[in-house]
């Protein structure tokens, strides 16, 4: 999928000289129509027999049956070693107690911040907790002009508010992800703390699409703070110039108490149940996870792999923006691994646009979440409720 798809094949001719009873096919889709395009070969039973998959998509698919269980082919894997992967990512293959993907790349989200105008206003270094971020956000404000801001966080992108929820010892959903847990203290300390950043006017109350390019807004200063992930490491160091290059930085998330967690994302490769080649497609896998394998992966797209191992690459070391990632890593959690999941994403998305943009307390914000979250979640407690479960 993606440019991924494109990437791909340029690591195949390897694999195909190593395993020559073995020939790759490679579809490409674009992300935009993956999903469907999905749905609609396993209806019609012509499923591919591996896939590049969303994490967030792997629970929807093994709740179909579509996904072949990968527990026994780990185990006795030599290359496949779960001990080596970033533990918040090999979990968001890890629907029940069933492997059902291995990681091919990941994505998290954290802190890109101007390291010059944090300086200026006394900080030497970013934050690790969020009563220094308090600090710091406070402190930018205070001589800021009125054009510009401590932090951006575009209301169409629900990102930045669910890794500050996910730093909370709270589950999103409780009970085997039959109901909401927007109620709970957690996730209403991590809605406060984000809605105290538009209601002390550090943060502007705007989408990104209102912002004709983010890159030079945030190499003009327009805002210090920016919570995003790697792909932005290639585009500022290519659109910002090259006396602007030392001014910007990265840093891992700052949590409640210490540093924090951070959304585990990217895509894992996985196996259709249906298909005829299953042991081939693992070889594939096994393929593709090789560190080596992955440096080249990672120099052709940027990116970033998910073992340890992969770090090593001396290339990857020194990359200074990159390496916040890599300590961010060891702390990813995975969103709640039900189908339902990103159509409650995007109510979370939605509410706390009305909560920034309406003044909704955060009582009443958890409370319509949980409303909505139970209601998108009432056919998985009623199937649940059939096998037996409840």
């Amino acid at each position: 999928m993606g440019r991924e798809g494109e990437v791909v094949t340029a690591l195949l001719p390897e694999f195909e000289r190593a395993h020559p009873t073995i020939r790759v096919r490679v579809q490409q889709l674009p992300w935009t129509a993956a999903h469907e395009k999905l749905l609609t070969a396993f209806a019609g039973d012509v499923t591919p027999d591996i896939c590049q998959l969303g994490n967030t998509w792997v629970s929807e698919l093994v709740a179909l049956g579509a996904l072949e269980p990968l527990d026994r082919y780990a185990a006795a894997s030599p290359t496949v070693e779960a001990t080596d992967y970033f533990p918040g990512i090999w979990d968001t293959n890890r629907v029940g107690d069933r492997l059902y993907g291995v990681p091919w790349y990941v994505d998290t989200r954290l802190l890109f911040y101007r390291q010059d105008l944090l300086r200026d206003a006394g900080f030497s270094a970013p934050p690790r907790s969020w009563p220094e971020w308090t600090q710091m956000l406070a402190g930018i404000a205070r001589q800021a002009p009125a054009d510009r801001h401590a932090i951006l966080l575009p209301l169409n992108e629900f990102e930045p508010l669910l890794a500050l929820a996910l730093q909370q010892d709270e589950p999103l959903l409780r009970d085997d992800g039959r109901w909401g847990n927007f109620r709970s203290a957690g996730f209403r300390r991590a809605l406060s703390f984000y809605l105290d950043m538009f209601r002390h006017g550090w943060a502007p109350v705007t989408a990104s699409i209102a912002i004709s390019n983010v890159w030079n807004e945030f190499g003009r200063g327009r805002f210090v703070f920016y919570v995003s992930g790697p792909w932005n490491i290639g585009e500022l160091k290519r659109r910002l110039p090259a006396d602007q290059q030392p001014t910007w930085a990265t840093a891992p998330l700052p949590g409640p108490d210490g540093p924090g967690a951070s959304i585990a994302g990217g895509s894992s490769l996985v196996v259709f149940r249906a298909s005829r080649h299953r042991a081939e497609a693992w070889r594939l896998i096994e393929f593709l996870s090789q560190p080596a394998v992955q440096r080249r992966f990672h120099a052709l797209t940027g990116d970033l792999p998910p073992r340890r191992a992969t770090w090593q690459d001396p290339e990857l070391m020194a990359d200074v923006h990159a390496r916040a990632f890599r300590e961010q890593l060891e702390r990813v959690k995975p969103a709640p691994q039900v189908p339902e999941w990103e159509r409650i994403a995007a109510e979370l998305r939605l509410v706390a646009e009305r909560a920034v943009r309406t003044d909704l307390s955060v009582d009443a914000a958890a409370r319509e979440l949980d409303a909505r979250a139970d209601l998108i979640l009432e056919k998985r407690r009623w199937m649940l409720a059939r096998r037996g479960g409840g």
